[in-house]
């Protein structure tokens, strides 16, 4: 095991300690208060501050830390501050223990130490200092200012004592730097199970101290998942204790209520609190005066701040408190506590679980009879998250290896389903690295498939279904099912099928048995049957009321192209989740059903849902669904706008896709980002991004998404002016796409194939195409692809020098853009129509500003240069030709008294006028 050599996360603390240290040494001082409840890392940065200045030797450092036992004898905190000088003083720190000082005496002194060299003043735990020292130290503290000198870094619990003064507070480390800590903890070398290090990780909840203290006290074999991890966890005690001094100065009937509170959390879930009504009859029943319950109950300073009630509820200020009282708490007093609330939570009428539990925290060791009832009582219908906290207990008071890894596993499932990730992977890490069965490995690709690499999550699958076969058909249903869902996000159709094939036909009902055969025959090849299968498992599934099979119909519903049956699908399977749950499902049917809502048109309903999905999966812990509902919203973003949120959307999800191997919804992602490089008149860099997603073969798109982006690719070449150089690659790109719309029912898809013919085609046919295009959207409705069409209809009779007919489908181009909430593309439509000679209100409308002096066609050609674009890739961009952008270039640069392209995006104020400097030289010739 190594220390730490450095301080994790905390940058923005070390700037602000770097902030005060360069004050002190340009002569001025200040003070910084760092409060944090223990363990979270105030000592190191006091310790980091005073190495800091003796290193650059700036001047001499006083440092104290508080003493406990020392807080009632006046003067003890400057006493102990004051010896701690280099050298010796004005005053004697002896003087000032028998004495004192006032307040403004200590300001004199610290003055006088500063005036020599500057002066750096530390104290850590200030708030146990004695009252008097204390408050001299805050006098003194709040009067360093320029010119002193001197400054001041204190660390307190929290800023009550030193009000007034500029206070910091440490909050717990983010994932990646708790991360970061633990690779050091552990060495380079040690192997670390991926399950241990999520439980390291959650219980110490990003307290550093904590972490050290767990994973010091572990061995080789448990840190390598090897042996199971024992409950609880060691190695806390030292935080612990440190937490529960901050109640020692408490009454004896408060330290019984707190501990009353603490107990009465143990059966809740996790973070809802205690119930105050239990808690004032426990009181009570404890001998509590109802005065006293009241005080402490309704008046958190007589907790020391350790109790917050909120509505019906009691929570405790901070988690490890509530930890700190029981791990404080004799054994004998704590069972006894337990028996209590057992008492008052069972009888006649009353659900058994919540006293079970308790029963459960009150036995002094293994009880075979206890936990049989606790497991009969989680197969009862209770919310998963209350399942599994019976489970874990009884799987604790199993005395049987089996039995005990068993009752775990299935705690795990149910955390899993309950949408807890970090408690399912810790219930685990106690099952051991060998159960039997396939229970367990079950658990662990669950929830791998939901976060963590796909690859994983299938192979685990695979194994967990193998294991199951022989006795239980439902979870190797499940397992299997699971695979396959993981071989999709990965773009695996072998792995997909191979998947689906081992799925007993006897062991699943008529809908999912038509369901396996028609994705099967489908990916086989046989698109015929396979839709037929397919529509029979739709028709089969409309009084389902199934999640898992509502899903799948929803899928079946996409791969066929009856996009609306996959909403109706999508939304009844939404609504079966947020009635009946799995609140682990949530993610996914918000996912899906967002995904079906974008293939549909409904491009702000999709948003809300994506958003809301996102939201569940960061809570569930579900970083593969936050992957693929980031690229949904990519997706929403490059229709509605604006760019940045498409390109923040897409860079999130393709952050996620990479690590754990998500091919759709990286292909997703990429697909986003170029439809926002089309809107915005991009077609080069939107045909470079699609090129390798609609290409066949391997490492391509995904197999089911890839034909999706085809139209926005043959549009991008095409309005790029490469048609002629990616002839052959458009040719096979629009035939395998005529092959796909021959099978689909997609009712979209027809107008788009006649929309990328019409694109390829000589002038004297494109109309024709553009026609039969729009003769299709006439029958499939959809403001946002019949916009596409126009827009591109009109371009073309612009191109055509037939600007007045060209005039009539921009300008319904632009209504229906406007329409559907497409800003981005009505702001291309509205620019087009610009061109042609029509007067558009919006953004670009000419105003009081530098383009007013411009004609409508020189300010689109001057943004464009702004933005960076050449005047080849200006005149692809407005269908005209080079020369044309040449001419309105120098009447623009004439006009606006510009010189250089660089002069004119300062002057739009674009920002972009350094990027563009390197593009001069290559225009030069242009103008």
């Amino acid at each position: 095991m190594h220390s730490p050599l450095r301080l994790y996360g905390r940058s923005d603390e070390l700037a602000a300690l770097e902030a005060l240290s360069a004050r002190l040494r340009a002569g001025d001082g200040g003070a910084l208060v760092l409060t944090a409840p223990p363990g979270l890392g105030r000592t190191a940065l006091l310790r980091q501050a005073a190495a800091h200045h003796l290193a650059g030797r700036a001047g001499p450092v006083l440092s104290a830390c508080a003493a406990p036992a020392e807080r009632r004898l006046p003067w003890s905190g400057l006493h102990a501050l004051l010896c701690s000088a280099p050298g010796p003083l004005p005053l004697a720190p002896d003087t000032v223990l028998r004495s004192g000082i006032t307040p403004g005496g200590l300001l004199a002194l610290l003055r006088t130490l500063g005036a020599e060299q500057p002066l750096l003043v530390c104290v850590d735990d200030a708030h146990l200092w004695d009252p008097d020292s204390r408050a001299a130290l805050g006098f003194a503290a709040r009067r360093l200012g320029a010119g002193s000198r001197v400054a001041a870094v204190l660390g307190a619990a929290d800023e009550t004592a030193f009000a007034g003064l500029p206070t910091l507070r440490l909050g717990p480390l983010d994932e990646d730097a708790a991360t970061a800590l633990l690779d050091r903890l552990t060495g380079p070398a040690a192997e670390v199970d991926p399950v241990v290090r999520a439980e390291l990780l959650r219980e110490a909840a990003g307290n550093p101290r904590l972490l050290a203290g767990l994973t010091g006290r572990l061995t080789p074999d448990q840190l390598a998942g090897r042996t199971a991890l024992p409950y609880p966890l060691p190695g806390g005690e030292s935080v612990l204790d440190a937490h529960a001094a901050h109640l020692d100065g408490l009454s004896a009937e408060t330290h019984t209520l707190l501990l009353l509170a603490a107990a009465a959390e143990e059966h809740e879930p996790d973070g809802t609190g205690s119930d105050a009504a239990l808690l004032l009859r426990a009181g009570a029943r404890a001998g509590l005066s109802a005065a006293h319950l009241d005080r402490v109950l309704f008046a958190p300073a007589d907790s020391a701040g350790a109790l917050q009630r909120a509505g019906s509820r009691v929570h405790f200020s901070h988690p490890l408190l509530r930890r700190a009282v029981l791990h404080r708490a004799p054994p004998g007093r704590r069972r006894a506590v337990h028996d209590l609330l057992a008492g008052l939570l069972g009888g006649p009428g009353r659900t058994p679980l919540p006293a079970l539990v308790q029963r459960a925290c009150a036995a002094p060791g293994p009880d075979a009879a206890l936990a049989g009832q606790l497991e009969r009582a989680a197969d009862a219908p209770r919310p998963h998250g209350e399942r599994a906290a019976a489970l874990a207990r009884a799987a604790a008071l199993s005395a049987d290896d089996s039995l005990r890894a068993a009752r775990f596993t299935a705690a795990a499932e149910q955390a899993r389903l309950a949408g807890d990730t970090g408690r399912a992977r810790a219930l685990l890490a106690r099952v051991g690295p060998h159960p039997a069965g396939g229970a367990a490995p079950r658990v662990r690709g669950m929830l791998a498939l939901r976060d963590g690499p796909a690859a994983d999550a299938h192979a685990a699958l695979l194994a967990a279904a193998e294991l199951l076969a022989p006795h239980d058909p439902r979870r190797t249903l499940d397992a299997l099912f699971g695979a396959a869902e993981a071989a999709w996000h990965m773009g695996d159709a072998l792995a997909y099928l191979d998947a689906m094939h081992r799925i007993p036909v006897a062991a699943a009902d008529r809908p999912t048995a038509q369901y396996r055969a028609g994705m099967c025959a489908v990916l086989a090849g046989h698109p015929d049957r396979g839709h037929a299968l397919l529509r029979c498992c739709l028709d089969s599934a409309d009084r389902a009321e199934d999640a898992g099979l509502l899903l799948r119909t929803g899928a079946a519903a996409l791969v066929l192209g009856e996009v609306e049956a996959a909403c109706r699908a999508g939304a009844r399977a939404l609504a079966v989740v947020r009635t009946r749950g799995p609140e682990a499902l949530l993610p996914h049917a918000l996912e899906q059903l967002a995904y079906a809502e974008l293939r549909s048109g409904q491009h702000a309903r999709a948003r809300a849902h994506a958003l809301e999905g996102l939201h569940a999966a960061r809570r569930t812990g579900q970083r593969n669904s936050a992957a693929h509902l980031h690229a949904v919203l990519a997706l929403a973003a490059s229709v509605e706008g604006p760019a940045e949120a498409c390109a923040a959307h897409a860079d999130a999800a393709l952050a996620g896709a990479g690590p754990h191997g998500l091919a759709q919804a990286a292909t997703l992602a990429t697909w986003a980002v170029a439809r926002a490089d089309l809107a915005a008149g991009r077609p080069g860099q939107a045909a470079a991004r699609l090129g390798p997603l609609v290409r066949p073969g391997p490492g391509t798109g995904h197999f089911a998404t890839r034909m999706l982006a085809v139209p926005c690719y043959v549009e991008a070449v095409a309005l790029s002016g490469r048609a002629g150089q990616a002839a052959d690659a458009l040719a096979v790109a629009v035939e395998e796409f005529a092959l796909w719309t021959a099978r689909t029912t997609d009712p979209q898809v027809p107008a788009q194939l006649a929309r990328c013919r019409a694109l390829l085609a000589p002038p004297e046919e494109a109309a024709a195409r553009y026609e039969e295009a729009l003769a299709h959207h006439d029958r499939a409705g959809g403001d946002f692809e019949r916009a596409r069409t126009r827009l591109l209809q009109g371009q073309l009779l612009r191109r055509l020098r037939r600007t007045r007919e060209a005039r009539g489908p921009l300008r319904d181009a632009l209504v229906a853009f406007e329409r559907c909430s497409a800003r981005v593309w009505a702001a291309r439509a509205g620019g087009e129509l610009r061109a042609a000679g029509e007067a558009v209100d919006g953004p670009e409308r000419s105003g009081p500003g530098p383009l007013a002096v411009l004609t409508p066609q020189q300010q689109r050609i001057a943004r464009c240069v702004a933005e960076g674009a050449t005047n080849r890739e200006v005149a692809v961009r407005l269908s005209v030709s080079p020369r044309t952008v040449d001419h309105h270039l120098r009447n623009v640069f004439a006009a606006l008294g510009v010189r250089s392209r660089t002069e004119l995006a300062r002057l739009l104020d674009r920002g972009g006028g350094a990027g563009l400097r390197d593009r001069d030289e290559r225009n030069r010739a242009d103008l």
